[in-house]
């Protein structure tokens, strides 16, 4: 028999998942262009039938795995700068709220611009973003958002961890607000039942925080950490596992596979609901594998580092039994990680008092975490 508390959360966690109308189901797309790029790329499938296409894009994640230091690198950007604008949010909801929209009007920030390493057909998307939040020292933090999260979330984070010394680049994920195509309302190209794009988007995603990391040693920095939240955790922890640079790494909310997610997620439902006539569960576990941050502990293993896993009890996005399989890994790998369960959902962990919750636990970690690293 369930709790009064735990059906209240339930019941809160869902209510919140549901608010945004402006969700579209499209149905399964192979994607197959979008792999023409990447490397290790051996011809292509022996037709295009979905069993050919399945078979492809199986065999294509399993060279990706193999041999993901290759996928996972790239020419580190010859065009850094800073540019001064004006703040917008870049809301994803159907009606923008007017009160976060006054707050940011008339105020200017830094952000860090560059070309991303990875070409999509889209302009906006091709130019890699990131708020520019700089502190004194040596320690920084690449700092990537939820899924669909608007351009002004974290930004009360980023100026706790300036109280602490640590510099953040708060990364804008593709296809995320300013990067966002016209033709979206959502970030919906970074996950969708396109398969090849979506695989695209992960590499892109993990390849400009390494790019990130480039331009934070260019600027003196050398105490280098990442921290990432839902999707964003995903890029972090595939980032971290292909980069010893980054020695501090805090996952708030973590899952296993990438298509574990979409397929039993609360807020993927309309994902699945356009591929589940198509493709199965477990085919689409094969096709998103190399997305997938339950592949590369072994990687991840190879250098040290000090890690932090939040997930939430009650969580319907990332599953808590996902989580638990992703702290039984840290385990099993004997890695230096410290975990926190918090009692709330996934949407729940950016209400009040959740919200201060998390941000004490993420700030409290990566300030221990440094002076320890500093020693």
């Amino acid at each position: 028999m369930s709790s009064r508390y735990d059906r209240w959360m339930y019941e809160w966690e869902t209510r919140l998942t549901s608010v945004d109308n402006n969700r579209v189901v499209r149905p399964l797309d192979w994607g197959l262009e979008w792999t023409r790029n990447w490397p290790e790329r051996n011809g292509g499938p022996a037709s295009t039938d979905s069993r050919a296409l399945l078979e492809y894009f199986s065999r294509f994640n399993d060279r990706i795995i193999k041999t993901s230091d290759d996928f996972y690198s790239y020419s580190t950007p010859t065009d850094f700068r800073l540019e001064r604008r004006e703040i917008k949010v870049f809301s994803t909801r159907e009606i923008p709220d007017p009160k976060l929209e006054e707050k940011v009007r008339g105020t200017y920030a830094d952000f860090l611009r560059f070309t991303s390493p990875v070409e999509s057909p889209y302009p906006e998307n091709n130019l890699a973003n990131a708020r520019w939040f700089p502190a004194r020292g040596r320690r920084a933090v690449v700092l990537l958002p939820h899924w669909n999260s608007d351009a002004f979330h974290y930004a009360s984070l980023c100026q706790v961890l300036n109280w602490l010394g640590i510099a953040v680049l708060r990364i804008s994920m593709p296809y995320h607000d300013i990067r966002r195509p016209p033709e979206i309302d959502r970030a919906d190209y970074a996950v969708s039942a396109n398969i090849g794009r979506t695989l695209d988007a992960t590499r892109q995603g993990v390849i400009d925080v390494r790019c990130c990391l480039d331009w934070l040693e260019a600027q003196g920095y050398n105490r280098l950490g990442i921290v990432g939240t839902s999707l964003g955790s995903c890029y972090a922890f595939i980032a971290t596992a292909h980069d010893p640079r980054i020695r501090i790494a805090a996952f708030n909310h973590a899952s296993t596979y990438f298509s574990d997610v979409v397929w039993h997620g609360q807020s993927t439902r309309h994902i699945r609901q356009g591929l589940e006539s198509s493709i199965g569960e477990e085919d689409l576990r094969r096709v998103w594998r190399a997305v997938s941050p339950a592949v590369y502990f072994d990687k991840f293993s190879r250098w040290p580092r000090r890690s932090l896993v939040i997930y939430a009890k009650y969580d319907l996005t990332f599953l808590p039994k996902f989580s638990e399989q992703i702290v039984a890994e840290f385990a099993r790998h004997k890695l230096d990680h410290k975990v926190v369960v918090l009692p709330c959902g996934h949407y729940t962990m950016g209400e009040t008092p959740y919200k201060y919750m998390d941000g004490w636990h993420l700030a409290s970690f990566l300030r221990t975490a440094f002076e320890t690293a500093d020693c």
